[in-house]
């Protein structure tokens, strides 16, 4: 049996981290007011849990990036494929990730590709030369390590 998942990251501001991620790998902010409309329509969502944001409702703490060619559900927005969720959180990331994401960009793409997401917000943390390759360590804008390889 295989199980449906997303990636799921704490993050100070899920927006802008919503907003980052969706450029640097090229998926799309999903839209959740629909889904947030039927909440507040039934009285199961409080408004001052919701945002406005990019022309639209928003939950307050906690928005998905999801990847484009996946399905979507119609009723909520939600993504039914690759996602990731950032979720509000009140403490700072204090530690190195234990989990993190490794980009692949196209054969000899790979400074470019580190250069593209330098001017979404991300920084350089080091260039490793080791035996099983070369790759580039990077942190989101919230600090998150991830590689680009």
């Amino acid at each position: 049996m295989t199980l449906h998942w997303k990636l799921v990251v704490d993050a100070a501001d899920p927006h802008a981290q919503a907003v980052f991620w969706a450029a640097a790998l090229g998926y799309e902010v999903e839209d959740n007011a629909a889904l947030i409309d039927q909440l507040i329509g039934v009285g199961a969502l409080p408004e001052e849990e919701t945002v406005a944001f990019q022309g639209r409702r928003a939950f307050r703490d906690l928005i998905a990036v999801r990847h484009p060619d996946d399905p979507v559900d119609e009723r909520t927005g939600t993504g039914l494929g690759r996602r990731v969720l950032f979720q509000r959180v009140p403490e700072a990331k204090t530690v190195k990730n234990r989990l993190h994401l490794d980009l692949h960009p196209d054969q000899g793409r790979r400074d470019a590709e580190a250069d593209r997401i330098t001017g979404l917000g991300a920084r350089v943390v080091e260039r490793v030369k080791a035996q099983g390759g070369e790759w580039i360590v990077m942190t989101d804008p919230e600090g998150n390590e991830f590689c680009v390889c």
